[in-house]
């Protein structure tokens, strides 16, 4: 019986080995659980939707922020998400504040906190791309000058999707929102280049299908002095009209389709890409959303041309000045 257990020679050798290169991209769910497992601080029964890429955004980086986090939100989203005291879905202390004011607001927390003698607790701001790349953008500036202690967080779910899904300037050329039924026809503002010309000491882009790759920045800017700053892709089954199964893997198709690289910079000044894109076409992305049916072959092409652009100037930027 022991011998008919064993596994044959030529059983073994026909199992391919995984490719180190898959496995550092793609780790199997056994593997990520034991790399990622921690305390949970964004309780479940959240009125998210299903598949909300803002909602799985959350619970990594409180994952990698730990206890001594206060969040504050202004209106959007998870303003509703959060939920009201006593059923809040957050285990950590969280402010709500208005639209424009959550830079402020977070500026004013953490000077409270330095009074008390506290300089343990961070403060963390989470706010859609609504509140950071137009409502909020004076505040947010304004904060990122003065070098406040705080990491403030854009989860980009590309238009104002709490209100009814209009369309915001962090919309890309092309979407269908209630106010461009025909698409967009205009680019998405480049809100890394803004962020950047600031010389914040710390700037990064994570992606939920990369959470190692999340899970390292966040830690990192949780323990860095001063403004930084992150942008997570945060995909919208309503808005974006796609399968809320679907979220994760086209997390994944905006890296590889290089629409979302990842990188970090610090001081504004030294670059580093830390997941190289699989160079797939922007059609795998596009097609697989309903927001961006209206699309021919040549809008296809003119979106493929300026993702190669805007790629083409990252690199240069990670060449000439490397981290």
């Amino acid at each position: 019986m022991s011998k008919q257990k064993r596994t044959a020679p030529r059983a073994r050798a026909a199992a391919p080995a995984a490719p180190a290169e898959q496995a550092e991209r793609m780790p199997s769910g056994a593997v990520m659980e034991r790399r990622l497992a921690e305390t949970e601080y964004f309780t479940p029964g959240s009125v998210a939707c299903p598949g909300c890429g803002g909602a799985l955004a959350m619970r990594h980086f409180l994952r990698a922020m730990g206890p001594e986090t206060v969040v504050v939100i202004p209106a959007c989203c998870w303003a509703i998400i959060a939920g009201q005291f006593p059923y809040a879905a957050l285990t950590v202390p969280t402010v709500n504040c208005l639209f424009a004011a959550a830079s402020a607001v977070a500026s004013g927390i953490g000077a409270g906190l330095r009074v008390r003698g506290d300089r343990g607790a961070r403060v963390m701001v989470w706010v859609g791309d609504g509140g950071t790349y137009d409502i909020g953008l004076q505040s947010l500036s304004g904060a990122l000058e003065r070098n406040e202690d705080m990491l403030y967080v854009c989860y980009d779910n590309e238009a104002y999707m709490n209100t009814g899904i209009q369309r915001s300037s962090a919309t890309p050329p092309g979407a269908w929102t209630t106010t461009t039924p025909g698409g967009k026809d205009m680019a998405k503002k480049n809100i890394m280049e803004i962020i950047t010309a600031h010389r914040v000491p710390y700037a990064a882009t994570v992606s939920l299908a990369f959470p190692e790759d999340l899970r390292e920045k966040v830690k990192k800017a949780r323990d860095i002095g001063g403004a930084r700053f992150i942008h997570v892709l945060a995909p919208c089954p309503p808005g974006w009209k796609c399968q809320s199964s679907e979220t994760v893997k086209l997390s994944r198709l905006a890296v590889d389709t290089k629409l979302d690289p990842l990188y970090e910079v610090e001081n504004g000044l030294r670059w580093r890409i830390t997941v190289e894109p699989r160079n797939l076409p922007v059609e795998d992305f596009l097609s697989r959303q309903g927001r961006f049916s209206n699309l021919d072959a040549n809008d296809v092409r003119r979106i493929q041309a300026e993702v190669d652009r805007n790629w083409a100037v990252l690199r240069r930027q990670a060449e000439v000045n490397p981290l």
